[in-house]
């Protein structure tokens, strides 16, 4: 007997699953994107480059 897995009991996890999964991988990317962005804030405030500060503030606004 062929079974059919489409409407198998566990695809809803599975399904579910994948989505809780990339709802957190796609978290863990933004919160790294962010730190790594901040760090280089901190250095265009350290070097006094304006335009890059300005430039990455800007990127950091965008995607918070």
């Amino acid at each position: 007997m062929e079974k059919n897995l489409l409407h198998s009991p566990n695809t809803e996890g599975n399904v579910t699953d994948a989505l809780l999964a990339e709802m957190v991988l796609d978290k863990a990317l933004l919160d790294f994107r962010k730190e790594t962005i901040q760090k280089k804030i901190d250095e265009s405030l350290r070097d006094k480059n304006k335009h890059e500060f300005l430039r990455l503030t800007e990127e950091l606004k965008s995607i918070s």
